[in-house]
């Protein structure tokens, strides 16, 4: 007989692109990826830094409803470098100085924001005021007031926000999503998520200062674990209590180096989770009523994958910016919502924010 959680997933990878996963956590989207572009729309990378060469860069190559259409950045040589590999005009090159500019050109639809955390909220602003649609990266401010600034500047402006959520776009999460808030194995009874990496990087590099990254591998790997314990279960935490361990004080003198937290949902659930600068961690670990599921790696650019019962999850990675680049243009093209909103990554903030009260009061804390 054939495994009725395997026969929904294959009906659900076949006949939906638009994750069931996100009809909780945001605006219903239903046939907005099978719709038709009216125009391929120009984006602009703003900072030139690793992530915008190494993974955006190549994936607005393989995107069907927008292309690298621009750059800004304050260092010559990637200009000329980037214009090469990438043939871009030299009117569509810009640095932070002449960045409003940007508002005189018609080949620039979208600013895309990868710049460090402490710059964000300036240039979505900036980008919003020239009369751009936006995506800005994780996180999305330094904290949450600085994103209802951000989400109020874009309707004023009325353009759209979004946040780079790109596994909102990625199968294996959007099964999470639909295995957790459908609950196809029962309710979610206990939930672990953990991300993190080992820093051995530039010690003065602006993701280990407090003011130019708002914290340390909380903001920066701790992110994508709240972000899954939100979007596995569907609901908003309620509170939270965290503790802290620092191993290499020298190193992470301004910035927090491993968080542990627990979450309180509404739903009774004991959701636990972990981001560290000094561990290799990556998963999310859920079990059920009915049985349990789980995502090893789960938040990498390389390839996520997963189990259900201790099965393997046989589904196949994507090329996760790229989807979430075009659809994105997709919701700009038909004035529609984005499934991952500047609502969505003031969200998120609000944890870390609450995360950071408890850290320094050693109580729960709301959110």
């Amino acid at each position: 007989m054939e495994n009725p959680v395997d026969s929904s997933r294959r009906k659900f990878i076949r006949n939906s692109s638009i994750s069931a996963g996100a009809l909780l956590l945001g605006p219903a989207l239903s046939g907005l990826a099978a719709a038709t572009p009216a125009k391929r729309l120009g984006i602009a990378l703003v900072g030139l830094g690793g992530y915008s060469s190494g993974q955006l860069a190549p994936a607005l190559q393989k995107t069907s409803n927008c292309y690298l259409a621009g750059i800004v950045t304050g260092t010559p040589s990637k200009a000329v470098e980037w214009s090469k590999k990438y043939n871009i005009p030299q009117k569509n090159i810009y640095n932070y100085q002449n960045f409003d500019d940007i508002a005189k050109n018609p080949d620039i639809d979208i600013v895309y924001i990868v710049l460090p955390v402490f710059m964000h909220k300036e240039y979505t602003i900036r980008a919003a005021q020239a009369g751009k649609h936006v995506i800005c990266e994780k996180p999305m401010a330094l904290n949450a007031a600085e994103c209802r600034e951000m989400i109020a500047a874009c309707k004023k402006a009325n353009r759209l926000l979004s946040i780079g959520y790109r596994l909102h776009f990625e199968p294996h999460t959007q099964e999470v999503m639909r295995l957790g808030q459908k609950q196809i194995l029962g309710k979610v009874t206990q939930l672990e998520t953990a991300n993190g990496f080992t820093y051995n990087g530039d010690p003065n590099a602006w993701r280990i200062k407090k003011a130019l990254a708002g914290g340390g591998g909380l903001m920066d790997m701790g992110i994508y674990a709240i972000q899954g314990a939100r979007y596995t279960l569907g609901q908003e935490p309620i509170a939270v209590k965290a503790t802290q361990e620092k191993t290499r004080p020298e190193l992470f003198k301004d910035v927090d180096e491993t968080v542990f937290w627990e979450l309180k949902f509404p739903g009774g659930q004991k959701v636990t989770g972990k981001s560290s600068y000094n561990h290799d961690w990556g998963y999310l670990r859920a079990k059920t009523e009915k049985g349990s599921f789980e995502l090893e790696p789960a938040y990498g650019y390389g390839g996520l994958d997963g189990k259900i019962n201790g099965k393997p999850m046989q589904i196949p990675n994507n090329a996760q910016q790229a989807a979430q680049m075009d659809d994105f243009a997709t919701c700009v093209n038909l004035k529609k919502q984005s499934r991952v909103p500047g609502e969505e990554g003031l969200k998120d903030m609000k944890v870390v924010d609450a995360i950071y009260r408890s850290l320094n009061s050693g109580r729960w804390e709301s959110i």
